[in-house]
């Protein structure tokens, strides 16, 4: 099955309405964006009071958020782990960084739940964090600056959300300006390609990183599937919820019978559920005339599926 990504009319008003939502990713957005807008206004306080330059600003957050890759360094500050997957100093740096996590994030939220996406942004994050720090105590070409050394960015999640929809609806196709339509699957490729050449040249940290959180999202998406299709063959899979859902679902059905039994649905009973259903498809049919079917939430994505399935 192929699936397109296409745009809205209004990029701006799409922004907006997204935004609006308070989804979990418009969550982990601002989030980044306001470490960001702190650590600039640090600067400013900083400037007028004479204090310490940029540089040692920068300096001072690092050494409190940014992930180091010398590991005793590490022991005295672990939720440099969390922060450092928050934290930009370079405009240009969380501008990109925001746009691919938005971009590919409202990709990834078509197709599977917010909670997801917040799992692999941060177990993403910290695989990336790892694969960086084994890396530089690892292998003899770091060893000399193992001790100045430290990560800081979104972009291991990034990359852990990018690779695990692209492993996820390998064959969703993306307009990508002077190249034209790509299967989102090559584009995941190339990135971790061109991420493992370019280690020697310069920026090695980050590219380790970006390995680790890709690594860990196709990972992820693998055991996903596997523990889904688990589920759906082996009554084995995850016992005390199969069992006590078992329960549940009786006791549903016995009360639905028992109500079947002693008073039945009415005409007028029935009519006016039926009503109240179309309402409710009216109202998301016209929702998606005005934003389009992106700006539907998981639930009334569900309802219209299955609303469409019983016609």
């Amino acid at each position: 099955m192929n699936y397109n990504y296409g745009q809205n009319q209004n990029p701006l008003d799409d922004i907006k309405r997204f935004f609006r939502q308070g989804s979990a990713l418009s969550v982990l957005i601002l989030v980044n964006i306001a470490l960001w807008v702190l650590v600039q206004a640090a600067k400013v306080i900083f400037f007028f009071y004479n204090a310490p330059d940029a540089v040692t600003v920068d300096t001072m957050i690092m050494h409190g958020l940014a992930l180091p890759a010398y590991v005793p360094a590490l022991s005295m500050k672990p939720w440099t782990m969390l922060t450092y997957m928050f934290l930009h100093f370079d405009i240009w740096h969380i501008l990109f960084n925001m746009l691919w996590l938005y971009w590919f994030g409202r990709i990834f939220l078509e197709f599977l739940p917010s909670r997801q996406i917040v799992w692999i942004y941060f177990l993403g994050g910290i695989s990336g964090g790892l694969v960086y720090v084994f890396a530089f105590n690892a292998f003899p070409v770091f060893a000399a600056i193992v001790p100045v050394s430290y990560a800081l960015g979104a972009s291991a999640s990034v990359m852990a959300i990018v690779t695990a929809i692209a492993v996820y609806v390998p064959n969703y196709t993306i307009q990508l300006f002077l190249i034209g339509k790509l299967k989102i699957i090559y584009l995941a490729i190339i990135l971790f390609v061109f991420d493992f050449f370019m280690i020697p040249s310069g920026n090695a940290g980050g590219h380790l990183a970006h390995i680790g959180g890709a690594l860990f999202g196709a990972m992820y998406i693998m055991i996903y599937r596997w523990s889904k299709q688990t589920a759906r063959t082996d009554g084995r899979h995850d016992f005390f919820k199969n069992f006590t859902n078992r329960f549940r679902n009786r006791d549903r059905k016995a009360y639905e019978w028992g109500q079947a039994h002693t008073r039945p649905v009415s005409d007028e009973e029935y009519n006016v559920k039926k009503r109240e259903t179309q309402k409710r498809v009216d109202e998301i049919l016209e929702k998606i005339s005005k934003g389009g079917y992106d700006c539907l939430t998981m639930e009334e994505k569900e309802f219209l599926f299955k609303t469409s399935n019983k016609r």
